[in-house]
C-alpha cells in the first residue's frame, strides 16, 4: 500500500468511524485536509461561517444519535466554532472539531492565525486534543470519537497543525473502534425505585434530553403505559412521551404549562430521567417539589446526584438499561388503577390579539396544526424558542431540536440544515426570530447550493424579544438595545438568495399562507410579521418558585 499523507489517515479514520458527511470551511492552515478531501468518498457540507458548521454538526448529531463533525482552520476559523462547542457541552451532543493549526515550528511565536484553540476550549470540552506526531493521528481521532460518543455525550476538540498534516503515515488503519463502557443500574436501586413509585399516591415522571442520547423512547414509553403516571420534560425531553399520550403535562419550568409546574409542586414521588435539574426547570431550589417524599434520579453521570436537588434513589446508568430494568420489575403487576386518570389541560395563556397586528402564538399554533407528525422542528432561541416548546408534539425524542443549556442565537437556521441532511426523506421546518435569523441567514446560500427543502418560519416582532419582555416585568420597562427598527426586507432577502419566500401581517391570511409554506416542495420562507410586545406566559422568574407563577403583566 502507498504511503499517505497525515490529512488522508484524518479522513480515512472518520470514514472508518461512520462520519458520512462533516460540516466546515476551509483556510490555510487546515488546506491539506480539504486537498485530500478532493475525490474522497467522504461527503463535506460548506457552509457560509464556521459557527455554522459546529451548529449544524449539532443538528446532524441531535436528529440522528450519531457523532456529528465539524472542521475549521487555525486561528478565526477554530474560535469561530467555540460557541457551537460550549453548545454541545451543555446539551450533552457528541461532536468532534476538527481544527488546523500553525506548523509546529511556529507554534507559540504570535505566527499568522495562530491561536491555542486546545487551550481555549478545554474548559467546555470533554478533551482537547493537540496532535503533534503524524503518527499519532489514528489513536488520537479514535480516541476522541470515543469520549465524544459517551458514556455521557459531548464535545472534543482535535487541533492539527499544518506540517503533521502534510507528513506521511506508514499505511494502514491499524487500530480499532474503541468501544464505549456504559455503568450498569444496580439492581437493588432499580427495585427501591419501584418501591417508590407503588407507595405513591402522586407520583410525576420527568424526561430529559438522556431519553434522546440513550436511544430510550420505547423504551421510556412503555414505562409510561405500564405506571399509567402523570408525566412532563424538560426541553430536551419533548418528544420522548408519545406525541398524543392524554397524561402528557407538557414541559415544566420557567415557560413550561402551569399544570406541570403544579404536578411538580404536588408530587410525593419524583422519578427524574436524564436530566440535570438545571434552574430553568427547578427554580427556587429550595421550594422544588416541596411535598416529595422521594426523589428518584436516573442519570449516566453520577457526578449529577445531587448536585442541585437531593437525590435518595440513584440510578446510575446507561438510561435505556436502566428504563428496561424497570420494566421488567413492573411487568410482574398491572398499573395502580388509581393512577388511570387524565389530567385535566388547561390552555396557554396569552396577551390579547390585536386586529392590527398578527399573533405570534396564533401563528405557532396554526404551524403545528399543520405540518405533518414525522417533521423535525428546529428553533432558534428566544420568545418563539419558548412559544414553539409549550405547543410542540414531537414525533419523537429526535424531531425536536433547540439550543438549550447554552440558548445560542444563531442556532435554528443551521441546526435544521444538519437535520434536513441526516434525514432527507423527512420534512424539516426551522423557527426563528428576526434577531436569531439575522445571526446566521447567510446559510440560505447552503439551502440553495445543496437544494434542501428546509422551510423556515420567521416571527418578527422587530425585537430581541425575550430580552424586552424581561426589561418589561423586571427593569421598569427601560427597554435597553433591543428595538430592531431597521429589520432588512426579508422577502426580498430570501429572493436574492433564490429562496421562495411570502409575507404575512394580517390574520385573516395566516391559515392560507401557512397551507402553502407546510406544503411546498422545496425550501421556502414564510415572514410572519407579528405583535412587538406580545409575551410568554405562564412564566416563573429566575430564582423563583411555582407560587411566584405569572399568567400576564401584573396590574
Amino acid at each position: 500500500m502507498s504511503q499517505r499523507t497525515g490529512a488522508h489517515i484524518v479522513l480515512d479514520v472518520l470514514f472508518d468511524e461512520g462520519v458520512e458527511v462533516a460540516f466546515g470551511y476551509p483556510g490555510g492552515a487546515i488546506m491539506p485536509l480539504y486537498d485530500a478531501l478532493y475525490g474522497h468518498a467522504l461527503k463535506h457540507v460548506l457552509v457560509r461561517h464556521e459557527a455554522a458548521a459546529a451548529f449544524a454538526a449539532s443538528g446532524y448529531a441531535r436528529s440522528t444519535g450519531r457523532t456529528g463533525v465539524c472542521i475549521a482552520t487555525s486561528g478565526p476559523g477554530a474560535t469561530n466554532l467555540i460557541t457551537g462547542i460550549a453548545d454541545a457541552m451543555m446539551d450533552n451532543v457528541p461532536l468532534v472539531a476538527i481544527t488546523g493549526q500553525v506548523r509546529r515550528n511556529a507554534m507559540g511565536t504570535d505566527a499568522f492565525q495562530e491561536v491555542d484553540i486546545a487551550g481555549a476550549v478545554a474548559g467546555m470540552t470533554k478533551r482537547s486534543i493537540v496532535i503533534a506526531h503524524a503518527d499519532d493521528i489514528e489513536p488520537a481521532l479514535r480516541e476522541a470519537f470515543a469520549l465524544a460518543r459517551g458514556p455521557r455525550p459531548g464535545p472534543v476538540l482535535v487541533d492539527l497543525p499544518n506540517d503533521v498534516l502534510k507528513s506521511i503515515v506508514h499505511p494502514g488503519l491499524s487500530s480499532r473502534r474503541i468501544a464505549t463502557r456504559t455503568p450498569q443500574c444496580n439492581a437493588n436501586a432499580l427495585q427501591a425505585a419501584i418501591d417508590a413509585f407503588r407507595a405513591s399516591v402522586s407520583p410525576l415522571v420527568i424526561a430529559g434530553g438522556g431519553v434522546r442520547w440513550s436511544g430510550g423512547t420505547q423504551a421510556y414509553r412503555e414505562f409510561l403505559a405500564r405506571t399509567l403516571a402523570p408525566h412532563c420534560s424538560t426541553l430536551h425531553g419533548l418528544g420522548a412521551a408519545h406525541p398524543h399520550d392524554p397524561r402528557f403535562l407538557g414541559m415544566a419550568g420557567m415557560h413550561g404549562t402551569k399544570r406541570a409546574n403544579l404536578a411538580i409542586e404536588r408530587a410525593d414521588c419524583i422519578i427524574a430521567l436524564g436530566m440535570r435539574f438545571d434552574d430553568r426547570i427547578t427554580g427556587d431550589v429550595s421550594k422544588f417539589a416541596p411535598n416529595a417524599r422521594t426523589i428518584v434520579h436516573a442519570d449516566i453521570d453520577a457526578s449529577e446526584f445531587g448536585k442541585s436537588v437531593r437525590c435518595d434513589v440513584a440510578l446510575h446508568g446507561d438510561l435505556l438499561e436502566t428504563l428496561e430494568g424497570l420494566n421488567t420489575l413492573l411487568r410482574s403487576e398491572p398499573a395502580p388503577a388509581r393512577l388511570q386518570r387524565t389530567p385535566a389541560s388547561d390552555p396557554l395563556p396569552r396577551d390579547a390579539a390585536e386586529d392590527r397586528y398578527l399573533s405570534a402564538t396564533d401563528t405557532l399554533d396554526a404551524f403545528f396544526e399543520a405540518i405533518p407528525d414525522n417533521a423535525i422542528v428546529t428553533t432558534d432561541v428566544g420568545q418563539h424558542q419558548m412559544w414553539a416548546a409549550q405547543r410542540a408534539r414531537p414525533y419523537d425524542a429526535r424531531s425536536f431540536l433547540s439550543s438549550g443549556g447554552l440558548g445560542a442565537m444563531g442556532f435554528g437556521l443551521p441546526a435544521a440544515i444538519g437535520a434536513q441532511i441526516a434525514n432527507p426523506e423527512r420534512p424539516v421546518y426551522c423557527v426563528v426570530g428576526d434577531g436569531g435569523f439575522q445571526m446566521s441567514f447567510a446559510e440560505l446560500a447552503t439551502i440553495r447550493r445543496y437544494a434542501l427543502a428546509v422551510k423556515i418560519l420567521l416571527i418578527d416582532n422587530a425585537h430581541l424579544g425575550l430580552v424586552r419582555q424581561w426589561q418589561q416585568m423586571f427593569f421598569d420597562d427601560r427597554r435597553s438595545e433591543t428595538h430592531l427598527p431597521e429589520n432588512p426586507d426579508f422577502v426580498a432577502l430570501a429572493t436574492a438568495y433564490g429562496i421562495a419566500s411570502e409575507r404575512v401581517s394580517a390574520g385573516a391570511g395566516l391559515g392560507s399562507a401557512m397551507r402553502r409554506f407546510t406544503g411546498a416542495a422545496g425550501p421556502m420562507l414564510l415572514h410572519c410579521s407579528c405583535h412587538p410586545h406580545e409575551n410568554v406566559w405562564p412564566m416563573i422568574p429566575s430564582g423563583a418558585s411555582v407560587a411566584q407563577l405569572l399568567e400576564a403583566l401584573p396590574a
